[in-house]
């Protein structure tokens, strides 16, 4: 075992110079064609030397996030068509604060499509193990918003992915997992409303007694519109209404 164990160390200043920029460009504070400050500019702004800002630079080039042009710089990239999978898997471990709004809608979007048919699938193959553990999440849900000493962001989140599982398809959990940073950050900012609790506890319950009942058609349905709900609340808080469907 002793071979297989590395010396732990801190982030490099490169790691967290990318880690920086991805959250800018993510958050959309950085916007799409802007063109970066020069190497040199950026190591007097940030206090670090010119080879942490290149090696950086290139880490980003290689997510697709940004573009060097020699003589010219760094400029960044539309993600949706430069971007990589690494790009992909620094946006499912995002959990710095508001995402840039188009990426917060696809995410919104993509959740919608995969989730309803979770909770589909959950109502015809959950199992009673599947249906006892639902049952107690919703009754720790209770005790939480009673008490304040558990985070519902992190509740809601175990409710979603034993659903996940209750679909009996093996991969619908394992993508929600891998975006649990990035929905536990949505979550929070979801949960700060006092408001929200008690709706989606309504939503919670009556999901769960329609997988019980094993009514498919009516769990998706149950699921749509918690799911339309969020996200209602989500993009109002974006300032984002104007961008809904209707």
């Amino acid at each position: 075992m002793m071979e297989m164990l590395q010396p732990l160390r801190a982030e490099s200043l490169k790691e967290v110079f990318v880690a920086r920029f991805e959250e800018l460009i993510l958050s959309g504070q950085v916007s799409i064609g802007q063109k970066l400050p020069s190497e040199r500019e950026l190591a007097l702004k940030l206090g670090v030397s010119r080879p942490v800002v290149h090696e950086g630079l290139l880490d980003l080039a290689v997510k697709g996030l940004v573009t060097i042009r020699p003589r010219q710089g760094a400029v960044v990239n539309d993600y949706r068509q430069e971007g990589s999978l690494a790009l992909l898997n620094s946006l499912v471990g995002y959990h710095q604060g508001g995402l840039e709004p188009g990426l917060l809608l696809s995410l919104l979007e993509m959740r919608s499509l995969f989730e309803v048919e979770t909770a589909r699938l959950a109502a015809r193959r959950r199992t009673p193990e599947h249906l006892a553990e639902l049952k107690n999440i919703v009754r720790r849900e209770e005790e939480a918003a009673r008490s304040g000493n558990t985070p519902m962001a992190e509740l809601d989140f175990s409710l979603h992915h034993l659903v996940a599982m209750a679909s009996g398809n093996l991969l619908y959990p394992l993508l929600l997992n891998s975006f649990k940073d990035v929905y536990i950050n949505l979550a929070g900012q979801f949960f700060t409303d006092p408001a929200v609790t008690p709706m989606v506890l309504d939503f919670h319950r009556s999901l769960v007694k329609a997988v019980e009942a094993g009514e498919p058609r009516r769990a998706a349905r149950i699921m749509e519109r918690m799911l339309a709900h969020g996200r209602d609340r989500l993009l109002a808080k974006a300032g984002l209404e104007e961008r809904r469907e209707s």
